[in-house]
């Protein structure tokens, strides 16, 4: 029969250790996945009302742009010129 090897209380606790930081670390980004899906979908509901926006502002001024800064709004061709 052969004898078994055992590890010692330190290095079970010291295996232990690191294999908690690992878990810990594998949580962590499973929140921060959940995080990302969340706003991945707050960016598209902003993406889908900032279309609406635009397209009211397209059938009041036409084909436009307007300045975020100071609400200007020139043609889209003079700005391409």
């Amino acid at each position: 029969m052969k004898k078994v090897k055992k590890a010692t209380k330190a290095e079970l606790k010291s295996i232990h250790d690191v294999n908690e930081k690992v878990n810990q670390e594998i949580f962590n980004l499973g929140l921060l996945e959940d995080k990302k899906v969340v706003h991945l979908q707050k960016l598209q509901s902003h993406r889908i009302e900032l279309g609406k926006v635009q397209k009211v502002l397209e059938e009041k001024y036409g084909k436009v742009v307007i300045d975020l800064t100071n609400g200007e709004i020139t043609d889209q061709q003079s700005e391409t010129d």
